[in-house]
C-alpha cells in the first residue's frame, strides 16, 4: 500500500493538473456511479488525507477514492494515449481541456457531499503531511492503548494517518525499537512521531523513498524488504515477520541487536 507521501506527491499533482479548471470529461466506471456525469463542473482542489484522495467539486460534492495496495492515478497531456494498466482496469476518468486523469485499479470510488467529507474521513487521525498535523494529539491517541505493540500502533490510521509498512520498519530502526515493544515502554515517544513525520517531509517530492540519505539502488533503505541481509550498522542479519490483529497482520523487519526484542 502507498504510503501518505506518494498520496500527497499525487495528490499535488492532480491538483496542479485540475484545480481551476473544468471537467470535459468524466467517467466514473463503478456501478453505483455509472450515470453520473461531471462534465461543465470546476474542480477546485485535490487533496490528500492520509492515505486518502479528495476531488473537490465546484457543485458541492466530492470524489473519494483510495490507493489501497494496487491503485494508481495517471495524468497525461489531452490527446496523448494513457498507459498504467488494461482498459478494464480504469475506474474514473477526469479530463480538462489540458490534461486527462485516469485512475486505475481503484478499489474505492464514491461521492460524497463535500460538507460530509468526514464520513469517509474523520476517523482519521492528525495527518503527518497536513495542515492538521498535531503530534500532541497524535501522541495522546497513541498512547490511549498503552498495552498495545507500537508497531501496531504506528500503523492504525485513527491514531496517526501516513505511516505503511515501509516508514514503520524505518523508523523504530532508527529510534532502536522493537517492533513488539508495548507503548507503555517506549521511552520518548514524542519523539518517535516526530521523527516519522520528519521522514515523510523529506521523502514527499521524491519518487524513490529514502531514509538512509542515499538514493542509489539497494542503499536507500536501512531495514526494509532486506530480510537475511545484514544490518547497515551492525552486520546483524535483518529479521522479518508478519503480525497484528487477525486478518489485519502486517509484515515488519528489524535488526535482533539494533532493536532487542522486549523483555
Amino acid at each position: 500500500m502507498p504510503e501518505g507521501d506518494t498520496v500527497w506527491r499525487s495528490c499535488r499533482r492532480l491538483d496542479e493538473a485540475l484545480a481551476g479548471r473544468v471537467l470535459t470529461r468524466c467517467e466514473l466506471r463503478v456501478p453505483q456511479l455509472a450515470t453520473t456525469d461531471l462534465t461543465g463542473v470546476e474542480v477546485l482542489a485535490v487533496v490528500s488525507r492520509g492515505k486518502h484522495q479528495l476531488f473537490r467539486f465546484g457543485n458541492g460534492w466530492t470524489l473519494h477514492t483510495h490507493f489501497r495496495m494496487e491503485g494508481t492515478w495517471r495524468i497525461f497531456p489531452t490527446g496523448r494515449p494513457w498507459s498504467g494498466g488494461q482498459e478494464f482496469q480504469i475506474r474514473a476518468v477526469l479530463a480538462t481541456a489540458e490534461h486527462d486523469a485516469v485512475g486505475y485499479r481503484l478499489p474505492v470510488v464514491e461521492l460524497v457531499p463535500t460538507a460530509e467529507e468526514d464520513g469517509v474521513v474523520g476517523h482519521l487521525g492528525p495527518d503527518l503531511l497536513g495542515p492538521d498535523w498535531d503530534v500532541e494529539e497524535a501522541l495522546r491517541r497513541v498512547l490511549a492503548q498503552p498495552d498495545r505493540t507500537i508497531g501496531e500502533a504506528l500503523l492504525d490510521q485513527r491514531n496517526l494517518a501516513g505511516i505503511g509498512t515501509l516508514y514503520r520498519s524505518e523508523l523504530l530502526f532508527l529510534q532502536g525499537l522493537h517492533p513488539r515493544t508495548p507503548v507503555r515502554d517506549v521511552r520518548n515517544l514524542r519523539r518517535v512521531l516526530v521523527r516519522g513525520q520528519l521522514l515523510l517531509q523529506a521523502n514527499r517530492w521524491r519518487t524513490e523513498q529514502s531514509t538512509t540519505g542515499d538514493l542509489r539502488p539497494g542503499r536507500s533503505r536501512y531495514v526494509f524488504e532486506r530480510p537475511g541481509q545484514p544490518c547497515r550498522r551492525c552486520r546483524t542479519p535483518v529479521l522479518t515477520e508478519e503480525f497484528g490483529p487477525r486478518g489485519q497482520e502486517r509484515r515488519s523487519y528489524w535488526c535482533p541487536r539494533c532493536q532487542p526484542a522486549p523483555g
